[in-house]
């Protein structure tokens, strides 16, 4: 299964299953691609990890920024964020521009809102690549990157 997948990051190539979730914000002013998820959020950031793992990706860091309000004792609803990567895709892009490395590795957030609905979010690679100025270089791995983020989330909210 991790070949397969790491072929189809190489190739570009990804079909969407047609109950995956829909993208329900690519704001670009803020670059963030928002999926809701039918999970709670430890649920959503275990499936994520998981999924992650599975095809290949490194997670670096976890941060459970609730735990980190409660510790002194404030209020935070349910809010994670999983810090993963993989250098063969990010490596590109820092040679490209090494100011990209201020958003590598990429991040997924996961959180309740005030209403209760559990959302996954991530920096957009497309917006990245706008924020770094990826103009003669780096095109096709941002665009490799953003079908696998996508089809990540999509798996991983539904």
């Amino acid at each position: 299964m991790k070949k397969l997948f790491l072929t189809i990051l190489a190739c570009g190539i990804f079909i969407t299953p047609a109950y995956a979730s829909p993208i329900i914000s690519n704001n670009k002013k803020d670059g963030i691609l928002r999926f809701k998820s039918i999970y709670s959020v430890p649920e959503t950031a275990q499936r994520f990890e998981s999924f992650a793992k599975e095809q290949g990706l490194n997670i670096v860091a976890k941060v459970d920024h609730q735990a980190g309000a409660e510790s002194v004792k404030q209020k935070l609803r349910p809010t994670r964020l999983i810090i993963f990567g993989n250098p063969k895709a990010g490596t590109p892009l820092m040679q490209c521009n090494q100011s990209a490395a201020i958003d590598l590795p990429q991040k997924a957030l996961i959180w309740e809102d005030e209403k209760g609905q559990v959302w996954l979010g991530y920096n957009s690679p497309k917006y990245l690549s706008f924020r770094h100025k990826f103009k003669n270089c780096g095109e096709e791995a941002v665009q490799r990157i953003e079908n696998a983020l996508n089809t990540l989330a999509r798996k991983v909210t539904k």
